[in-house]
């Protein structure tokens, strides 16, 4: 949703009105008040000026308030400068003043022109009216206009009630020349921003792909390491990560990416990483045997997990850096037992033999259920562990 409002913001100028607001909506399927109350906290945390500020506020207000607030806004001022005008005796500055001031009323009766419907026209233009009548007469006080120019209270409503039936009239007209003027009909409009987000949509869901993890870590690393010499620990960790990566891409599958002594492995399918899995476990046999220096046999745990990403590049999985199937992988990995891989239930399905072909043990993470492999050769004999020695020069 807030990708969608972003990209819709910054192709219409920096700005979202009620009607991109809407569309939001509509496309994500959040409610308008929600979507409305996530971009306003997003410009909020924007530094803007003052005015930009005032701005961003009043476009996250609904269509009908800010059409009221403009119709008002429009009033007070066009009385304003009308007030100012006749307080001024002079006769340029006079004409000068009632230029800016038939300006406000000009923006007044666009208001009530281009409101959404026939009833947003009435309301702005009975604001835009009874506004004007109660500032002017307000105004007339701070600048002590004759009495003659100060209007008796009692033509408040009739005047409130001409605006509204005005800007009914202007806005009827208005909409029956709509084309004619250049102006977009609302619900054309409404639709153009519903095509936008769904091509939007399309091009964000290019990326989405199932895709099957396979995460793996070491069983207490923290005290092997505490023990041991540096270079030998360096070296054998070194050579650790080595042999995940070889085993990963012999299967088809890339190392994601790595946290310490944890691994993150993408595959294309279960199968595919089960295998890579099997390999790993039993392959500790060999790297125990020539590889490690630290005189503590590696241990690894494993879990493997499917589901569904979305990738901000295209076919590229470590553009991937937040995805619920990695967390679900990582909470499974941490259950599981030392020498063991637990396969989720997502995962099981795709695997030939199905669960026969795993175990019988299960385990949940997360939510997510899943059943435990284990090998019957976990590690070498201690005895078999080479003595620690230094790293060979190459």
């Amino acid at each position: 949703m807030l990708i969608l409002a972003e990209r819709l913001r910054a192709a219409n100028g920096g700005e979202l009105d009620d009607s991109a607001i809407q569309a939001v909506a509509e496309a994500t399927g959040a409610p308008v008040e929600y979507v409305r109350v996530v971009v306003k906290r997003r410009v909020d945390q924007e530094r803007k000026s003052f005015l930009a500020t005032i701005r961003s506020q009043f476009q996250t207000l609904e269509t009908g308030v800010r059409r009221s607030v403009t119709s008002a806004l429009a009033a007070s001022m066009c009385a304003l400068f009308t007030a100012a005008a006749v307080a001024s005796g002079g006769a340029f500055l006079g004409e000068l003043l009632n230029i800016v001031a038939l300006l406000w009323f000009t923006l007044g009766l666009y208001g009530a022109c281009v409101s959404r419907d026939a009833r947003g026209g009435a309301i702005s233009g009975a604001i835009f009216a009874g506004g004007f009548f109660a500032s002017f007469e307000l105004f007339g006080l701070i600048f002590r206009l004759n009495s003659a120019y100060a209007p008796s209270a009692f033509f408040l409503i009739p005047v409130t009630f001409l605006g509204a039936l005005a800007g009914l009239t202007l806005h009827r007209m208005t909409d029956q020349y709509r084309g004619k003027l250049g102006l977009k009909d609302p619900l054309k409009e409404r639709q153009e921003l519903l095509q936008q987000l769904q091509d939007l949509q399309d091009r964000l869901k290019s990326g989405k792909q199932i895709v099957t993890f396979l995460s793996v870590d070491i069983v207490g690393s923290t005290k092997m390491k505490e023990a041991a010499d540096e270079l030998a620990v360096e070296y054998t960790f070194t050579e650790y990560h080595h042999f995940v990566d070889l085993v990963v891409k012999k299967h088809g599958g890339r190392v994601h990416s790595t946290a310490g002594d944890g691994v993150t492995c993408a595959f294309d399918n279960p199968e595919k990483a089960f295998a890579a899995a099997k390999n790993i476990t039993i392959g500790m046999i060999e790297v125990n045997t020539f590889r490690n220096r630290v005189g503590i046999p590696i241990v690894v745990r494993q879990a493997i997990h499917t589901g569904e990403i979305m990738a901000p590049t295209a076919g590229d999985i470590t553009s991937v850096n937040f995805a619920h199937v990695i967390d679900v992988a990582a909470h499974l990995q941490k259950v599981a037992p030392p020498g063991g891989v637990v396969v989720s239930d997502a995962s099981l399905n795709f695997i030939k033999g199905g669960r026969a072909a795993i175990g019988q043990d299960r385990v949940n993470a997360s939510g997510m259920d899943g059943t435990i492999w284990v090998s019957r050769a976990i590690v070498a004999p201690a005895g078999a562990i080479a003595p620690p020695t230094p790293p060979p020069g190459g």
